[in-house]
């Protein structure tokens, strides 16, 4: 999106959290997926190779959580906070259709 159309339909900073929001999303399911898979590995080796790919994701998604903390789309510690964060994205969403 260029610059001028973030302008005109006021997602400026929104890009940035929607994206990543979706990363953030895609990583949980990534920790999920890996660490279930891992509780059905029948190998020694496949078991070792799962584990360093769950470390990975989990590492991923703490840097994401500590990206989207610092940048104030994401109040995991303060419910109230998070609330108003989705309630203000889910009404600019809702403005982009209107």
């Amino acid at each position: 999106m260029n610059g001028l159309l973030k302008n005109i339909t006021g997602m400026n900073g929104m890009t940035d959290q929607v994206i990543a929001t979706d990363f953030l999303l895609s990583a949980k399911t990534g920790v999920k997926n890996t660490a279930f898979a891992l509780t059905e590995a029948a190998t020694p080796e496949v078991r070792t190779a799962l584990r360093e790919q769950l470390m990975a994701a989990i590492t991923t998604h703490e840097s994401i959580s500590t990206y989207m903390i610092a940048k104030g789309y994401y109040h995991p510690y303060d419910v109230d906070e998070q609330i108003q964060v989705d309630v203000t994205a889910a009404q600019t969403a809702q403005n982009l259709t209107d």
